[in-house]
């Protein structure tokens, strides 16, 4: 294992970017897999097929993948505070839309635009890399992917604000209350950003479009997309899996549903920082690697029924491998990429978040075929296999002396 010498420490402003963006990712993820949790009294007031279920409370993961490379470049060319701003306002407004909605097609139409709150994660990561030095950046994306841990506040808090307010008052009740609430929170989130923040800094280029997107043509990215698709896409599929799972499979009541996903999305979320210090200290390579084993591990056992105590302790290692992967993964990516954080940042996300997309769809498919165990058969399977290209990769790139070239 490599170390990396010392950097200088942060300025004020850097420190300033890094403690806002991740504030606020934190409630836009929160917002992001809100369907995990209000989808299921949906599905019981709306009398949903699990097929339609799933696609509710996927679609917002797709919205948020997609647009994910786009704002990428956006914040790497008007700034990532401008973009995070518009970012956050917009997500409000369909929050808040949605806390009014009834019937199925409206709720699809308005997951599409709740789903913005996923691009938050490449507008984030880009204005970070702005401020932050690339020698610095391993822990500084690390705190602010740990972010995810918004997913653990829609567990924890959601079941309890639906039986908070009851419906018909002048507030939506119910369900209803939950969007409301973050609809709130991100417009005060949005105007303590803007004022507590520094403004962009001016970036003239003359880069053209060709330029900007010149880095996807590097079959690495790609790599880097496929290893974030198991640290992070799974761990999105799993954020969404997990609450139906245990409520249909061990017959627990939502709300200790939502608190025993919770344990699974600390580890997976609140590691980001240590995984992002680790890759700083001894090199990503080598931690990526210890991720991909640790995942590995936890997921063997769970490939047969188990009771729901060994369940919930194994889904907890698996979330401590993916959250030592994401932050190892971005540490790749800032490292091999810098001054294109947002363009090859933002492809990477939206790689890993289709896969958030994809795989609860495929858990759903496979079922018949694989039982009741397919969401981790089908992740072990992936795992292996990406851990056997990485592994590859790296020992390639060894014989060959190729480092990262630090800007």
């Amino acid at each position: 294992m490599t170390t990396t010498p010392a950097a200088p420490p942060l300025t004020a402003d850097a420190r300033r970017v890094v403690t806002a963006a991740t504030l606020g990712f934190t409630l836009m993820f929160a917002v992001w897999v809100m369907f995990a949790i209000v989808g299921l009294p949906i599905r019981k007031q709306l009398g949903l097929t699990d097929a339609q279920f799933t696609l509710l409370t996927a679609i917002p993961v797709l919205t948020g993948s997609l647009l994910r490379l786009p704002a990428g470049i956006w914040a790497d060319r008007y700034g990532g505070k401008t973009v995070f701003l518009i970012n956050t306002v917009v997500t409000a407004l369909f929050a808040l839309a949605l806390a009014w909605a009834d019937g199925y097609t409206t709720l699809l139409a308005l997951a599409l635009g709740v789903g913005l709150a996923g691009v938050s994660f490449a507008v984030g990561n880009a204005w970070i890399a702005q401020w932050v030095p690339v020698s610095r950046q391993g822990l500084a994306l690390g705190t602010f992917g740990a972010g995810n841990a918004g997913a653990s506040i829609t567990k924890l808090l959601a079941p309890l604000m639906i039986t908070l307010v009851p419906a018909g008052l002048l507030i939506p009740g119910g369900w209803h209350f939950v969007p409301f609430v973050f609809g709130v929170a991100l417009l005060v989130c949005a105007a303590l950003t803007a004022r507590l923040t520094p403004a962009d800094r001016a970036q003239p280029s003359g880069r053209t479009l060709g330029d900007w997107l010149r880095p996807l043509a590097r079959a690495q990215v790609w790599r880097f997309g496929l290893y974030y698709v198991i640290f992070f896409g799974a761990y999105v599929a799993y954020s969404l899996y997990l609450p139906k799972y245990y409520v249909d499979h061990y017959g627990i009541p939502l709300a200790q549903a939502g608190l025993l996903t919770a344990l699974f999305i600390f580890p997976a979320s609140l590691l980001r920082p240590l995984g992002g210090y680790l890759s700083d200290r001894f090199g990503p390579r080598a931690v990526t690697v210890a991720a991909f084993a640790v995942m590995l591990a936890g997921l063997l056992p769970l490939l047969r029924d188990l009771s729901v105590t060994p369940f919930m302790l194994l889904t907890t290692i698996v979330g401590i491998g993916m959250g030592v992967g994401k932050a190892s993964t971005y540490t790749l990516v800032a490292q091999w990429n810098p001054g294109q954080m947002g363009v090859v940042g933002g492809l990477v996300g939206l790689l890993g978040g289709l896969g958030g997309f994809i795989l609860p769809l495929a858990f759903a498919a496979l079922k018949p075929s694989l039982g009741g165990q397919t969401a981790f058969v089908v992740l072990f399977a992936l795992t292996a296999l990406t851990t056997v290209i990485f592994v590859a990769n790296m020992v390639r790139l060894k014989v060959l002396g190729r480092q990262p070239n630090f800007a």
